[in-house]
């Protein structure tokens, strides 16, 4: 999932970015599993390592020692030195240490500098040559950007210890910490002046961005130079003679300046702090260290040497054939009636219920719509859930469960989900999903009349509300940052009067976090005094006072990982998931058992003969469009590929003659997140733009477990999915799809549940540490599926897979992957060309680009299958920002160089807007690749990374085809006129999926044996 690598370059584009394993016995299974995986995973490493040398880098910082006779840089998370002069530049930290600018000590005996060992950042020093390093600061805080002052005796660093990052001090000789800045500002990147009186640091507040200055012992901060609007500052220094230097960063420039002076007219400068030697200043820009002396840059030359593993295991293949009963593992939400006596769940594309001693569970619906979140109401009478069987998108629904009637009750144009009832059965909470990745409202719907009102605006991905049991108060999970420079937090309660003349406020959790807010609670218990939730992967409850105020410790219930517990109505029981089961336990934590469930389905493979004939076809394989074509298909795979002839059609139960259009492999969309929100629409729309398989990185555990199999079983019209749990984080998280990972016990219980549930990939998200992170490359290789990540180094050393995003989100602040203007370097370019893992560039706003070029496309029908919140930043005419178009020629000689360097790009889009794949494609070719190479990123690439018989138009191969009007070898923008799909074998034209998307969906025409 992609959001700006850099914290301001977000900010820059907020309105397009907004868019575009008892314990101990688990634990040492766990740990057996992993040792066992990580002497096959060393094995395999010995055989695929690479080491190589670059010449320049990305995002890295330079700092000169106090004689100059060394240069120290941190490239790709490693301090290294080398020569003033330049030449080989030799590691100093570990390359799992992810320690970032260096900072000289005035004697030049040592180095200061930050690391993220233990899942936060702290400041460490060292001796020059490496030895003797030592943790300086500790805390459940990030500290970062140390400066070593100029009498030897004292650090000053930037720290979110005091609520928002400030500039702290800390004494060496006793360890002592003195708060130095504090306020609402973000303080960053400290600079000592060289009498050590003051101390500069660049701010951010309220959207301006100035250079202020504090003295060492502490006081009023005080204006040195305010930015012009537009224009942000960050790293200032002051040199020996007391100039004040800094970056300047604007929409198409990043600038060194001195004085308001912008110095040797370089345009890529990264942001970190010039290091001084007398007058000459030495800044990095460009990939390379610049010296900057009288205002005359020259180059440093630098060498570093870089390893890389290529992974190298058995994969545990997806099965698209046999048809033996599968068990279902994608029950999303199970709902305990207040009786204790039922249980609601949506599966395989409907509504459930299942008795709660166990059995087989009853179908209430069995259509083609998309169902999701069920919620009782507390007499038991009636079920809420949301589905789109109305046709268009989500919607809440009642179902009353004695009658079986059923009736709408909202029509909105944003969706509803997350119902939860309030006490006295009148109101239902729910949350108004208006963006992308859970962002969402908060509102009530009365029961009665379906007039709505609204608690919360748009809330960052809140979890489903839960009410307070005297219905005062409806409480949702939401993240609390630490700062304001850094979007990751703490699971914390948001608790929301019913009164809307009062305001919300925040009550703690349990003792850290809860997991995640896609199913981590909390819970409010039925009579009060209690909620539950999920930390630790453990099922906990903690007592609370009437307004959700924790009023003591939270106690362990569970043994085994859980996941979304609701409520018995008397509150003596819970029901919650764990792994691949559904189990009750009494609430004072007994009679732990399994509700024994006989839930199957079968692969939905169509049968018969299929002719296609086409007058041009492109097999992905070769540079050429064969002209006159028939594609005979038998069940879901290609029989034959071959001329056209008339006996080829013999005995076919279905002939497609399209004698003008030209047949390509199905579009494989390797990065997307499904979300319920956008409803069966979402899945029609990725067929109508040609997109015949998904491969999602993170979603809710279960959720996009009931995507896969709903396609599977041929229940959902829309792509293949390969899926996974979700964002594997550390501690703290942003997404509502990621899961604070608290340690190295509750790592195993993720990775024991990715496991059951059979993920097709894991992903190790921007704050795991980098030997975890290595930890789970080692038990997903074992189990033999892959990993994904941001993280560039030491991922790619470490055997991961797949690297998402040129530009993505990063722990650091900055990327290491993609410096200022959309340039990467010699590292990025041959750590993924090297490695072979995929890389999905996520081109920004590729989409944006084109349409401005195409307006027609934007009033594409298809756009109408998505919400108006979704498409129209896409479809709506407005200039593109100078951001964008500033960062397109470096984004693009990126794209050149990996693909001259055979890096391996494989095409995806983030987003559930299946025409920014196409968009995607559309950049590679305006980088220089031909149609041709950029379809193959979308078709036969992917294909192969995913381990998966299609991506090509070939005997055997599944039957994912697309008939387009045009040849995309000769146009790639050809792939927007899709005409007709064929998905797993079966056949729809454009025109039967908008029918399907703007109607009220109907039982799909396929074998229902589920």
């Amino acid at each position: 999932m992609r959001s700006a690598g850099s914290r301001d370059k977000a900010e820059a584009r907020k309105p397009l970015a907004r868019l575009l394993i008892g314990r101990a016995a688990m634990a040492a299974a766990m740990v057996a599993i992993a040792t066992v995986a990580s002497f096959a995973h060393a094995s395999a490493a010995e055989r695929g390592k690479s080491a190589f040398d670059v010449a320049s880098g990305t995002s890295f910082a330079a700092a000169v020692s106090p004689d100059g006779r060394k240069i120290a840089i941190d490239l790709q998370g490693t301090i290294w030195v080398m020569p003033p002069k330049g030449g080989r530049a030799h590691p100093l930290t570990d390359r799992f240490d992810d320690a970032h600018l260096p900072s000289w000590s005035p004697d030049g005996k040592r180095i200061a500098y930050y690391a993220y060992r233990g899942g936060r950042y702290a400041i460490w020093s060292m001796r020059a040559d490496g030895h003797d390093q030592r943790q300086l600061t500790d805390g459940a805080f990030d500290d970062r950007e140390p400066a070593w002052s100029p009498d030897g005796r004292s650090i000053a660093f930037a720290s979110e210890r005091g609520g928002s990052y400030d500039i702290w001090r800390l004494d060496l000789s006793d360890g002592r910490l003195t708060q130095l800045t504090s306020g609402p500002r973000e303080d960053r990147s400290p600079a000592w002046s060289l009498d050590g009186q003051r101390i500069v640091f660049a701010e951010r507040e309220a959207g301006t961005s100035a250079i202020l200055a504090v003295a060492a012992a502490g006081g009023e901060a005080v204006v040195q130079r305010t930015a012009p609007a537009g224009t942000i500052y960050e790293a200032p220094s002051l040199s020996p003679g007391g100039s004040l230097a800094l970056v300047a960063r604007d929409a198409t420039s990043s600038r060194f300046e001195i004085d308001g002076r912008s110095i040797a007219d370089i345009d890529a400068v990264f942001p970190f702090r010039a290091g001084w030697h007398r007058e000459t200043a030495y800044v990095t820009a460009d990939g390379h260290v610049r010296q900057i002396a009288k205002e005359t840059a020259r180059i440093v030359p630098f060498v570093a040497r870089l390893e890389t593993t290529r992974p190298r295991y058995p994969r545990a293949r997806r099965d698209f054939t046999t048809s033996a009963p599968r068990k279902v593992l994608g029950i999303q939400h199970p709902a305990l009636s207040p009786d204790g006596r039922t249980i609601a769940l949506v599966a395989l594309g409907d509504l459930y219920t299942v008795p709660a001693s166990g059995g087989t569970p009853t179908a209430l619906t069995r259509d083609g719509a998309m169902e999701a979140d069920p919620a009782w109401s507390a007499d038991g009478t009636r079920l809420a859930y949301s589905s789109d069987k109305g046709g268009g998108l989500m919607q809440l629904w009642l179902r009353d469960m004695k009658t079986g009637t059923e009736r709408r009750l909202t029509s909105m144009p944003t969706q509803p989900l997350g119902a939860a009832w309030s006490p006295d059965g009148t109101t239902i909470a729910f949350l108004d999903y208006d963006g992308f990745f859970g962002t969402a409202g908060l509102m009530l719907v009365d029961v009665a009349t379906g007039r709505t009102t609204r608690l919360q605006k748009t809330l960052p991905q809140p979890g489903n509300p839960t009410w307070s049991p005297d219905g005062r108060h409806v409480a949702v999970a939401l993240a609390k940052p630490l700062s304001g420079s850094a979007r990751e937090g703490y699971n914390q309660v948001w608790v929301v009067p019913v009164d809307t003349a009062k305001p919300p406020f925040w009550r703690m959790a349990t003792e850290r976090t809860l997991d995640t807010r896609g199913g981590g609670g909390p819970v409010w218990s039925p009579g009060g005094g209690r909620m539950a939730g999920i930390q630790d992967g453990l099922l906990k409850v903690w007592p609370v006072g009437p307004d959700g105020a924790t009023t003591g410790p939270a106690r362990t219930l569970s043994s085994r990982i859980a996941h979304y517990p609701t409520w018995r109505g008397d509150g003596g029981a819970l029901l919650y998931q764990s792994a691949d089961s559904l189990r009750m336990i009494d609430a004072d934590g007994t009679n732990d058992r399994e509700v024994p469930i006989d839930f199957t389905y079968r692969l939905s493979v169509p049968s018969g003969r299929m002719v296609v004939h086409v007058g041009g076809l492109v097999d992905a394989v070769r540079d050429a469009t064969k002209a006159d074509m028939d594609i005979v298909i038998d069940g879901n795979r290609i029989a034959a590929v071959v001329p056209h002839a008339a006996g080829n059609h013999e005995g076919a139960g279905r002939i497609i003659d399209a004698p003008r259009l030209t047949a390509i492999p199905g579009l494989i969309d390797f990065h997307a997140h499904p979300q319920k929100d956008t409803g069966a629409n979402a899945h029609l729309a990725w067929l109508a733009y040609g997109v015949t398989t998904v491969r999602d990185p993170g979603n809710q555990p279960y959720d996009g477990v009931e995507d896969r199999e709903a396609s599977e079983a041929g229940v959902r019209i829309g792509p293949r999915i390969y899926t996974t749990g979700p964002l594997l984080e550390w501690q703290r998280v942003y997404y509502r799809m990621g899961t604070a990972v608290s340690g190295p016990d509750h790592l195993a219980r993720e990775l024991k549940r990715a496991r059951a549930l059979r993920y097709d990939l894991i992903k190790s998200y921007v704050r795991m540490p980098d030997a975890e992170q290595r930890r789970i490359i080692a038990a997903a290789h074992a189990m033999g599926v892959p990993v994904a990540t941001h993280e560039i180094y030491p991922s790619t050393y470490s055997g991961v897979d797949s690297i998402e995003h040129l530009e993505g989100s990063s722990r650091r602040g900055f990327s290491p992957k993609e410096g200022p203007l959309g340039r990467s370097y010699e590292d990025v370019i041959g750590l993924l060309a090297r490695s072979q893992a995929t890389i999905t560039p996520t081109v920004f706003g590729a989409l944006n680009i084109y349409f401005a070029q195409h307006p027609e496309l934007r009033r594409d029908p298809r756009m109408a299958l998505y919400p108006a919140w979704a498409s129209g930043p896409f479809t709506a005419e407005a200039p593109l920002p100078a951001a964008l178009l500033a960062a397109q020629p470096g984004q693009h000689a990126t794209l050149r160089a990996l693909h001259a360097a055979g890096g391996r790009i494989v095409a995806g889009t983030d987003l559930v807007i299946a025409p920014n794949l196409i968009g995607e494609l559309t950049a590679y070719v305006a980088a220089g690749r031909s149609p041709f190479t950029a379809l193959q990123s979308a078709t036969a690439v992917p294909a192969r990374a995913l381990d998966l018989d299609a991506g090509t138009l070939e005997a055997g191969k599944l039957a994912d085809i697309v008939l387009v009007e045009g040849d995309p070898r000769r146009d790639i923008g050809a792939l927007f006129n899709v005409r007709h799909v064929i998905a797993n074998g079966r056949a729809f034209s454009v025109a039967d999926l908008l029918a399907l998307g703007a109607a009220s969906p109907v039982k799909p025409a396929v074998d229902d044996d589920r």
